[in-house]
């Protein structure tokens, strides 16, 4: 794609990545077949083409309006387009590059600004749990559209002793812990039987992924600074390395060497940080994850984990050598609608996603849904009949229940 970018652009780092990644685009369009708004909508603006020809002109300077945003806000930044692109157009990058930019060229409305304010502010501070349990207990009470945002809180269960010389640190990161702590306490046990400990640090909080893919993007590198901070001693200590149960952060844990790169103080540990991130899916045999034998599990594999960690496959085998009969539904590759705050901003498109992929999910007649994060568990479980669950919460369970029939609640 020919581009002439405006020099204040080409006078950045970030701005010549972003001209090398437009070069790369040839026009050809095979990513808006594998674009979940562009399937919804049929709108070459709300497909990756159609959004990078928008970001081109922004970075050229010429004329964008608050349709520009509209546009752009839609996207869901499941990458999926790059796991379809020919020429390895690095989409992601470019539109998290370009989202700063658009919030200084279309000022949002005051109420627009405030929601995505205290989206960032609110949901990795210390504030957010206690007001999820508020929530929960008028959850009843609630209007159903807001009772359907707060999620049933699930007993988390003993967290075993760190017994065993191998120690991984554990990633509790923000929504999950508040809102899921059951999934660390059911991975704390499964690698305990494993012959591994779990272990928790304090210090660490949110991965930044929420206020990076918000247009925060000094906000994001102090949550990835507080975290190397909180994990550089442990790791020193001998800590093999840090455990993420959800795909989202995974993928942003991964990317710290690449986001801190020009930072003189933090470049290097957080490179060495990225290099010890290791997803749940990544960790495979070591679990020794067999268990009963014959539960039908429909699996739901988050765009993080196929497109981001380009990790297709490794939920359905792990959960294959867990003894599961798996069943991955039509569409695997679609997102579900979760996409971090995307179903807050644009509850509508992410409502239709979510019916498609739940009605796609159930042809397999499953007696749980697995998923491997946190925000398409909860997305999800909001509006499914069947239990949905992280895929070592059912691992867990099965382990423990060997031999009994398998049953979720």
């Amino acid at each position: 794609m020919r581009a002439r970018l405006q020099q204040t652009v080409l006078a950045t780092k970030p701005g010549r990545e972003a001209e090398t990644i437009l070069r790369s685009c040839v026009h050809c369009g095979f990513c808006n077949a594998t674009c979940p708004t562009y399937q919804l909508l049929g709108d070459e603006r709300d497909g990756p083409r159609g959004r990078i020809y928008q970001i081109k002109s922004l970075l050229e300077g010429l004329p964008v309006t608050t349709e520009t945003a509209t546009h752009l806000d839609r996207c869901l930044t499941c990458r999926a387009c790059e796991t379809t692109c020919p020429s390895g157009v690095q989409y992601g990058r470019l539109i998290d590059y370009a989202r700063p930019l658009i919030e200084d060229a279309v000022p949002r409305a005051p109420r627009d600004r405030f929601q995505r304010w205290l989206l960032r502010k609110l949901v990795p501070s210390r504030a957010f749990a206690p007001l999820l349990a508020a929530g929960r207990a008028v959850r009843a009470l609630l209007p159903r559209a807001v009772r359907d945002q707060v999620p049933k809180a699930r007993a988390a269960g003993d967290w075993p002793s760190a017994r065993h010389a191998t120690r991984w640190l554990a990633f509790d990161g923000c929504v999950q812990q508040a809102a899921r702590p059951s999934i660390n306490a059911a991975a704390a046990r499964v690698f305990d039987r494993a012959g591994l400990s779990l272990v928790r640090v304090q210090g660490a909080g949110c991965c930044g992924a929420l206020a990076h893919h918000l247009g925060a993007h000094a906000e994001a590198l102090e949550c990835a600074r507080r975290n190397i901070d909180a994990w550089a001693a442990a790791l020193a200590g001998g800590a093999a390395g840090i455990f993420c149960a959800s795909s989202g952060c995974s993928a942003m844990l991964k990317d710290y060497g690449r986001l801190l790169a020009d930072d003189p103080v933090y470049a290097g540990r957080a490179e060495h940080i990225a290099a010890h991130v290791r997803d749940a899916t990544e960790f495979g045999a070591e679990l020794r994850l067999a268990g009963a034998v014959g539960v039908r599990v429909a699996v739901q594999a988050p765009c993080s984990l196929q497109h981001g960690l380009r990790g297709t496959g490794r939920l359905e085998a792990a959960l294959t050598a867990a003894g599961c009969d798996v069943f991955t539904p039509a569409d695997a590759h679609l997102c579900c609608g979760s996409a971090g705050s995307y179903s807050l901003l644009q509850p509508a498109l992410a409502g239709a996603l979510r019916t498609r992929k739940l009605e796609q999910l159930a042809v397999g007649a499953p007696a749980v849904i697995a998923s491997a994060n946190i925000g398409c568990l909860l997305h999800l479980e909001a509006a499914s009949d069947i239990p949905v669950r992280h895929w070592l919460e059912i691992v867990d369970h099965l382990q423990s229940t060997r031999g009994a029939p398998a049953h979720f609640d």
